[in-house]
């Protein structure tokens, strides 16, 4: 292998270090206060960062369609926050330019850059109110430095839109939002000087509608670590409270190592899929892991096809080693992990936590043997297409199908009968070593699994 595509690794030390202290949120935050701010003098602005100690200060973004609540939202969670409330109108407030306009990308950073950068911005965090607005105005921002520690989506269906706008009304001395059905002021004085809105009008709200559906999908991606998508067609304090609740919730800042154990056909594979395509975490499933080095052919490879040519076990120190061969490289070390597979008794368990790799949450999947059984062994693989069926969740689509479809050995049922006994012998022990695991049950969909492992993940 040439020397400049060997895989990146950081020592395990220096990784544990980083992760322990949450460097990496440090430097994060400090990369884009001064991309931000651009000091004249970078080191001695980074000393007065520092000792501000203003790192964990709001920075949230409230996005959604027009007529959603936004602007109520937003002016609340700055009050709550004490943090400094800002939307469109206040940053084109001394600009030539017009709201109906699409505002360029180039010049709405540099806009956000100037008010990022004023001292109450700084000292106090920020939420903002409809920005971003599409996708490329998304990724401008994060290229500038501007990364929000959350965002927030209030999202409706159209009709509950379209009527909210019916009856939306603005007290233009303060730029506040009220509605006649469900957000009336108490203030007499308030509703009696409320008036439509006069830049309003059913056309361009329409539009902002239709683009606000054009452009979600990429805006939620472009956030996915840091969203919650919160369904508004409620009443605003149940709204209100869910917001608030999240962007009081510290973002996960550690690395995350999962664990993930359970027996055979508790969906940890599964989980493991799910986590590492909204998270970007490193899929690293221990039998895949082997027969993936045994194949490269080097010497380590060799020594692994050997034991898996005869159907022996692959000894522990050598399954170890190829583990922090993996877990050391430098996509591991910044984007975490999620393990499984691995390890499957006490003596795994013992040598994984002495190693630098121990992981920081583990999950129990809990499900009963029966579940276990028939989960895995209805399930079956079409030679032709490489398509995974179940004769009672997932049955092939047709009776050619479904004639040629293949059964692995290791989902017999001896096969597997014998797995689920070996876990049953081990996993109080495992539980023991893993004190502070979480238990999810598994006997449910595997969405309503995720989410629960997701709520346990990002806490703190």
């Amino acid at each position: 292998m040439d020397e400049t595509e060997r895989p990146l690794r950081v020592p395990p030390q220096m990784s544990l270090y980083l992760d322990k202290h949450n460097i990496f949120q440090l430097l994060q935050s400090l990369l884009s206060s001064l991309v931000i701010d651009q000091p004249d003098d970078p080191i001695n602005y980074l000393i007065q960062l520092l000792q501000r100690s203003n790192l964990n200060i709001p920075r949230v973004m409230l996005l959604g369609p027009p007529s959603v609540g936004k602007h109520t939202v937003a002016k609340s969670l700055s009050a709550d926050l004490r943090a400094v409330h800002i939307n469109l109108d206040s940053l084109l407030q001394d600009q030539v330019i017009s709201r109906a306009v699409e505002i360029p990308a180039e010049l709405l950073v540099n806009l956000i850059q100037q008010r990022l950068g004023d001292a109450d911005c700084s000292e106090r965090g920020w939420v903002l109110e409809g920005i971003p607005q599409t996708r490329l105005q998304a990724l401008s921002l994060q290229q500038a430095g501007v990364i929000p520690h959350h965002v927030v989506v209030l999202d409706a269906p159209n009709e509950v839109l379209l009527e909210r706008d019916r009856g939306k009304m603005v007290d233009l001395e303060t730029g506040d939002v009220y509605h006649r059905i469900f957000m009336w002021p108490k203030d007499e004085t308030i509703a009696k000087r409320l008036k439509r809105d006069p830049k309003s009008s059913e056309a361009r709200r329409l539009s902002e509608l239709h683009r606000f559906r054009r452009e979600v999908t990429g805006l939620s991606s472009a956030y996915e670590h840091v969203l919650k998508v919160i369904d508004s067609d409620k009443p605003y304090p149940d709204i209100y409270l869910q917001a608030l609740a999240f962007v009081r919730t510290r973002r996960y800042h550690r690395t995350p190592r999962v664990l993930l154990l359970g027996p055979p056909g508790s969906g940890k594979s599964h989980q493991a899929a799910l986590l590492s395509q909204k998270y970007k975490m490193v899929d690293v499933g221990c039998g895949e892991l082997l027969r993936s080095v045994a194949a490269e052919g080097t010497v380590q490879g060799i020594e692994v096809q050997s034991y898996l040519d005869d159907d022996r076990p692959v000894p522990d120190s050598l399954v170890l080693q190829v583990l922090e061969e993996r877990l050391s490289r430098l996509d591991c070390s910044c984007r975490g992990w999620i393990l499984h597979g691995f390890p499957r008794d006490l003596q795994q368990a013992t040598c994984l936590q002495e190693s630098q790799y121990q992981p920081n949450r583990v999950f129990f999947l809990e499900v009963t043997d029966d579940v276990c059984l028939e989960r895995v062994t209805l399930r079956a693989t079409d030679p032709v297409t490489g398509e995974r069926y179940h004769a009672v969740t997932r049955p092939a689509p047709s009776a050619e199908v479904q004639e040629r479809l293949w059964t692995r050995p290791e989902d017999s049922r001896e096969t597997v009968t014998l797995k689920l006994s070996r876990y049953q012998e081990n996993v109080e022990a495992l539980q023991s070593m893993f004190s502070g695991a979480v238990y999810v049950n598994a006997d449910q969909d595997p969405y309503s699994v995720f989410e629960t492992v997701e709520s346990r993940l990002t806490a703190d």
